[in-house]
């Protein structure tokens, strides 16, 4: 069986859509596979067995993205298209079976809503394909200190919807101080692409000899292997939140102006908190605060966070 899935340019909604995929993969385990996405998540998929090509196309104005993929994969026969981002291109290919999603409205998780809209039986869950060489990357970057690791995502791909950098260092210092349940932990800093001046204040914040900085030094499925070595992941609700998350990392998520009720993390262990505004509210504050950081999360209070932190770790 050959397959098509077409996902994502973004790495959350990525990170939420290999839950289809190895649903396809537990049905199909001989299938092989060719996966269109955008760059920054074809590396999620690179490992996958079944996986013969991942096509990484970027987004273009006036929709000339799809052009570019059509040229790639119009030319053979497909048993089944998947295509999660509701497009038209399943109807313009060879293909025995054309499944189309299409994100709904409302409150349901995005993945109760992938089942639904797919007709796949619930639940779904992320899956990460991690290599014996993204573990070794992970445990050279990490080396063998026996300190256990605290690590944050304190970016997001839009500021105002980050939790502020110093309620961050705050945190750090509550957990990882002496009387903290992390005492001496070293702190796992990780950011994107473009996002270390969002982390500089955190990063500048941890002692040297504690701190693991990789804010853009470490390839993304190697980062995943460097989180499910965490003790806790706290994180604003990013595409880094999904990842720690699908990793199997205990992972606490921070929302403000985006929905917990469809994007919460989803994984073995995790939990959530958010702003006492609702997403809706926030929102519509959205022009006034442009982009200045942290600028629709400053409801959330450090007190909130550590207390949904502590329950996490006593779960986990």
């Amino acid at each position: 069986m050959r397959i098509l899935f077409i996902t994502s340019n973004r790495l959350g909604d990525a990170v939420l859509s290999t839950a289809v995929l190895a649903r396809l993969l537990d049905q199909h385990p001989d299938a092989k596979v060719t996966v269109a996405c955008g760059p920054v998540a074809a590396a999620l998929f690179e490992g996958v067995p079944q996986v013969e090509r991942v096509i990484a196309w970027r987004k273009a104005k006036s929709g000339r993205h799809w052009w570019a993929l059509w040229r790639q994969v119009a030319g053979s026969w497909w048993d089944r298209v998947i295509d999660m981002r509701g497009s038209a291109l399943a109807w313009t290919l060879l293909a025995g079976r054309r499944e189309v999603y299409r994100t709904r409205r409302g409150d349901e998780h995005r993945l109760d809503q992938m089942a639904a809209g797919l007709g796949l039986a619930p639940p779904l869950m992320p899956r990460l394909w991690l290599t014996e060489a993204d573990r070794a990357a992970a445990s050279e970057l990490l080396g063998d200190d026996d300190r256990p690791l605290l690590a944050v995502a304190p970016t997001a791909n839009w500021p105002p919807k980050a939790w502020p950098a110093d309620r961050f260092a705050d945190l750090i210092g509550r957990l990882t101080g002496e009387d903290g349940p992390l005492a001496g932990a070293r702190v796992l800093v990780a950011g994107g692409p473009g996002e270390r001046d969002l982390a500089a204040p955190v990063l500048a914040a941890v002692p040297r000899d504690r701190l693991v900085d990789l804010v853009d030094r470490a390839p993304l499925m190697v980062l995943a292997a460097a989180f499910a070595r965490c003790r806790l992941v706290v994180a604003n609700d990013s595409g880094l939140m999904h990842l720690s998350a699908a990793a199997g990392a205990p992972t606490l998520g921070l929302f403000g102006p985006s929905k917990d009720a469809n994007y919460a993390p989803a994984g073995p262990v995790t939990a959530w908190v958010r702003a006492p505004e609702s997403a809706e509210a926030l929102l519509a504050r959205s022009q006034e605060v442009g982009r200045t950081p942290g600028a629709l999360m400053e409801g959330l209070s450090i007190d909130a966070v550590e207390a949904a932190a502590l329950d996490l770790l006593n779960r986990a």
